[in-house]
């Protein structure tokens, strides 16, 4: 009985000895992190910069690029009258090909090997949409002289459903006698406004707009045009101080 009770402790002591030395010591986390702080210290951070050759103005220019400016019939005439004025600025001062399409009814402007900014040809056509959409030659040439100017159009039934006399109404808001409403928006915000029908566009720099935009839009609600003035004078003048 004593023999058979030893037995099973011999087995128990050469299992956990076997048990031991299958175990292996496992490194720690944190030593493994301050091992590796030292060779991220040593790693080359230093990025060569890339050396291309430089790109002649043909092959930055790109190919030849048009835009196509639609012309409704009521805008013919005009456009005759002032082809002149249309004319010179697009072919002299921003050295691009211009011209009016008899078949298509279109104002075609066209890149050339002259052409040295990319960008004018954006210029000219929103130079010549300008004009087509109702605004003076002098206005519309501001587009090309400065870069800060926009051109933004709306529908009067957009800020509110109006048909009818209602819609007349709302027009006339607008105007005013004589046109007189719409030209204290435009001396006070600094825009140009165009009413054409139930359109309604505006030039002029992005914030001016907004205030020009808010005005319209309250006499287009039913506002008079006495609380309209006041509100956008004292828009104004803020804007004023900020500057």
């Amino acid at each position: 009985m004593d023999a058979d009770k030893s037995s099973p402790t011999e087995a128990e002591t050469v299992a956990a000895t076997d048990d031991s030395d299958s175990f292996t010591t496992v490194k720690s986390k944190k030593t493994q992190k301050r091992k590796r702080e030292p060779d991220e210290a040593d790693m080359d951070t230093t990025v060569k910069r890339p050396q291309f050759p430089p790109i002649s103005g043909d092959q930055l220019r790109g190919a030849e690029e048009m835009r196509k400016v639609c012309v409704p019939a009521h805008r013919y005439t005009p456009l005759k009258e002032n082809w002149l004025k249309i004319f010179t600025p697009i072919v002299e001062n921003l050295q691009l090909q211009v011209r009016f399409n008899l078949r298509t009814r279109n104002v075609e402007i066209k890149t050339c090997k002259d052409t040295q900014d990319i960008g004018s040809l954006t210029k000219a056509s929103d130079f010549v949409k300008a004009f087509i959409l109702g605004f003076q030659v002098e206005d519309a040439l501001a587009l090309i002289r400065l870069d800060e100017l926009f051109l933004e159009s709306f529908d009067v039934t957009d800020v509110k459903p109006l048909k009818g006399d209602h819609l007349s109404r709302a027009i006339g808001r607008i105007a005013g006698k004589g046109g007189k409403t719409k030209f204290t928006i435009e001396n006070v915000t600094k825009t140009r406004i165009v009413l054409a029908d139930t359109k309604v566009h505006i030039l002029g720099s992005f914030q001016n707009i907004k205030m020009a935009r808010t005005a319209i839009c309250n006499l287009i609600l039913g506002s008079p045009p006495s609380k309209v003035y006041g509100n956008i004078r004292v828009v104004a003048s803020r804007a004023a101080e900020r500057f």
